[in-house]
């Protein structure tokens, strides 16, 4: 298959900026499903702990990107269970 590709971008160069965005664009996709598979709270992967979003505390940060929260700052606002 590696061969091919190569075969086929020596025959037409035009087609190398395509394989490394197709490359690119799914090394990507694959780290980002990873991340939410081994990071996100709302994935279980232990069945010792059913509910591991319990752990979390108010200011851990688990989203991607937050816009204008600042985690350090916030305060406890739940009970204990």
């Amino acid at each position: 298959m590696l061969r091919q590709i190569l075969g086929q971008a020596k025959k037409h160069p035009s087609l190398i900026p395509l394989f490394v965005f197709l490359g690119t664009g799914a090394a990507g996709a694959t780290l980002y499903l990873l991340r939410l598979a081994l990071f996100n709270p709302d994935v279980c992967w232990d069945r010792n702990n059913p509910e591991p979003w319990n752990k979390l505390g108010p200011n851990d940060q688990y989203k991607f990107y937050s816009v204008n929260a600042d985690y350090s700052k916030l305060k406890k606002e739940r009970p204990d269970f």
